[in-house]
């Protein structure tokens, strides 16, 4: 089969390697729709501790049951599914606690691969995170599971969805529009500050109550919001907006920090802000089998709208090419088909 593989920072290979066999509970996935990310963006460009190089890359996906392992009962050839790339192991002190976004295994059988012919799914990805699609959902839209479930969960911890409630996205890509979205469908005013005008056009089409550039920040957020938002939001994984996020929030607010930093930076926040006026700082990381199952009710029930957020489609070959263009800050997302 044709597989696209990260041969190291700035290049991909496209290659040819075996169909892998599923094993006892494992699906052999054909692949659909597989979609880009920030993730997949990140790795191309400097590199990523869990995505190897060389190897292959890509985990936003949909696709076809080409083949089942025993003991399968649930799936069968030929169905249409839905998936994300890992699970929890359910067995761990982190998992026997709840905490399944953070189990201690949620990565040893992580699938990448998605920019490819084929995926083999792992029995405990089979078990807890893989999904009927239904047949009016199109597989592109199926592909935002795994994003979507990111969000669900950060949305979810906010407990945002209170009468006259609003909320600031700092970034517009794609974690910080499936945020607006989802915070529109739950009834929230939202508004959006990012540097690209494309970007902000297409939050404005989206639902945004407001959208501008972060020069404009503090003009607009009186605006929008004169207390200060009662949800912000931090989408861009840029420290400069990690440490400015409290200057926008009203008091008694929730601030939530989702764009990850790289490893060894640091932050520092007014201390006398945060005590006096009883800011909640919270950070979101991956997701939890429930917060899959509310993704997928979601798109299957079309509460919100994924499609706009879908840039172009192109080949195996043409991945590069996206990849490119993203870096440039052009395009959403991307769907790469076989």
């Amino acid at each position: 089969m044709k597989q696209l593989w990260l041969a190291a920072p700035g290049k991909t290979e496209l290659r040819t390697v075996p169909v892998p066999e599923p094993g006892r509970g494992e699906l052999l996935i054909k692949v659909e729709a597989a979609l880009t990310c920030g993730t997949d963006l990140k790795a191309w460009q400097r590199g990523h501790r869990l995505i190897p190089m060389p190897g292959p890359f890509g985990h936003e996906f949909s696709g076809t049951v080409a083949a089942a392992g025993s003991g399968v009962r649930k799936f069968r050839p030929g169905d249409a599914v839905m998936a994300v790339h890992t699970a929890p192991c359910l067995d761990c002190d982190y998992c026997k606690k709840g905490f399944y976004n953070l189990c201690r295994n949620i990565m040893d059988t992580k699938v990448l691969g998605a920019f490819g012919q084929y995926v083999l799914l792992p029995r405990r990805i089979v078990q807890v995170n893989t999904y009927h699609k239904p047949k009016a959902l199109s597989f592109e839209e199926a592909a935002f599971l795994e994003p979507l479930s990111c969000v669900v969960h950060g949305v979810e911890r906010l407990e945002a969805g209170g009468k006259g409630e609003n909320a600031l996205i700092f970034g517009a890509g794609p974690i910080g529009l499936l945020h607006l979205v989802l915070l529109k469908a739950k009834g929230l005013r939202a508004a959006v500050c990012d540097p690209g005008p494309a970007r902000l056009r297409l939050s404005k089409k989206l639902g945004a109550d407001a959208a501008f550039r972060p020069e404009d920040a503090k003009k607009a957020v009186e605006r929008f919001a004169p207390l200060g938002a009662d949800y912000v939001i931090e989408c861009t994984g840029r420290r400069e907006v990690w440490q400015s996020a409290p200057e926008y929030a009203r008091r008694g607010a929730k601030i939530m920090l989702f764009g990850g930093l790289k490893e060894g930076m640091q932050v520092a926040w007014p201390s006398h802000r945060l005590h006096y006026d009883e800011l909640t700082l919270m950070a979101s990381f991956h997701f939890c089998p429930r917060d899959v199952r509310l993704a997928v009710r979601l798109l299957s029930e079309r509460r919100i709208d994924v499609k706009p957020l879908i840039s172009g489609i192109c080949t195996l070959a043409g991945a590069e090419r996206a990849l490119g263009r993203l870096a440039l800050g052009r395009g959403i997302k991307y769907v790469i088909k076989t």
